[in-house]
């Protein structure tokens, strides 16, 4: 069975930070690019970082050079640092393992962040 656990959500006040982290078990998680999106109430679902399996990342341009995302293999765990946090980033964040080679993925069950005073 696989699973995706999010943790780290929580009350922020802006300009604070927050470190994410998913763990996954049940895939071989050095076959996976893993992803963050994020859904704010009424709004699309938003991906804002990736990560592939041999380090490389890309960010939304609406989080770039405030979040970083890394990886730990032996942990099957990815990683999503948030810095400079704003009342917009206010949302649930998930988690996803996207297979390589055959394209298709797992979705953990989501974290809440709230950035508010």
């Amino acid at each position: 069975q696989v699973t995706l656990v999010e943790s780290g959500g929580g009350l922020v006040q802006p300009g604070g930070s927050l470190r994410l982290s998913c763990v996954a078990s049940g895939i071989t998680f050095g076959a996976y690019t893993m992803m963050w999106y994020r859904q704010a109430p009424g709004k699309l679902r938003e991906l804002i970082t990736s990560i592939t399996s041999v380090g490389d990342s890309n960010y939304a341009d609406s989080v770039k050079g405030r979040f970083t995302v890394s990886r730990d293999d032996a942990k099957n765990t990815t990683y999503l640092q948030m810095n400079s946090l704003k009342p917009e980033d206010t949302a649930v964040y998930f988690c996803i393992a996207n297979n390589e080679k055959f394209g298709y993925d797992y979705w953990g069950q989501g974290t809440q962040v709230t950035v508010s005073s």
